[in-house]
């Protein structure tokens, strides 16, 4: 991923490949999880909003640490373990049923009702999480590496809003009516940057221990900010960490 000249930079992240397994696990939990509606403490949500915003928090922590381009790979990997799930679903109800099958036409039902739930957070996901490492990334460049909290703040109160109010309308349009639309679009929303800023001080101290575990701290100054490619390449002028006094005595 990044030239090797200089020794204190790595070329294979050690620790990438497992935020991006534990990316898409994440969503696949999520979305499976989404169709049926809770309550907790009197505020309807959706089970999967209890665990989507884990997908912000690991989509920051790889932009942060490893680059947009990263967490781009990331998020296509998910869409296309998610699709590979989906089309799965479709194949499995295609198929021919024993009589003697009783509880088919049950899982069916439900399998039916989550397909819905899967296209409205494919669609959501597609959108607000671009949004959300876009924004990360950029707000770095412009902050110059300082206020890690508030641009992780920042993309959440963004690309949550945008993913709760494409989600609920294609899942449960028709289902609800319009005040309970909104009302549960409110809801998830603010369980999501609840969670964020729960979460907050954990996802700033993994960055910052991977960025020196991993010698890392790319900065997406020449990006071209697409969904449309794989390339994950930076430049040696792209990552900025800086050596600390450990670093040299390790030398």
């Amino acid at each position: 991923m990044i030239s090797n000249k200089d020794k204190y930079i790595v070329q294979y992240p050690r620790y990438l490949w497992l935020l991006v397994l534990s990316y898409s696990m994440t969503l696949s939990m999520s979305n499976w999880y989404d169709s049926r509606i809770i309550e907790l403490f009197g505020v309807s949500v959706t089970p999967g909003s209890l665990v989507y915003p884990m997908t912000f928090l690991l989509s920051n922590i790889i932009t942060e640490v490893y680059g947009f381009k990263n967490s781009r790979k990331a998020i296509l990997t998910a869409v296309m373990f998610n699709l590979v799930f989906v089309i799965y679903g479709w194949v499995v109800m295609s198929l021919p049923t024993p009589l003697n099958a009783s509880n088919n036409p049950s899982f069916d039902a439900f399998l039916t009702v989550n397909l819905r739930i899967f296209s409205a957070s494919f669609i959501s996901y597609l959108i607000a999480e671009p949004v959300n490492a876009y924004i990360v990334a950029k707000l770095k460049s412009i902050q110059e590496g300082k206020y890690i909290g508030i641009r992780f703040i920042s993309s959440t109160l963004i690309s949550g809003i945008i993913d709760s109010i494409i989600f609920i309308i294609i899942a449960f349009y028709g289902i609800m009516t319009d005040s309970e639309l909104i009302n549960l679009i409110l809801h998830i929303w603010m369980v999501k940057t609840f969670i964020e800023i729960l979460g907050l001080p954990l996802s700033i101290k993994v960055a910052r221990k991977l960025k020196k575990i991993e010698k890392l701290d790319i900065f997406d100054t020449n990006t071209q900010f697409t969904m449309l490619s794989l390339n994950s390449d930076y430049s040696e002028s792209d990552n900025k960490y800086k050596l600390t006094s450990d670093d040299k005595n390790n030398k």
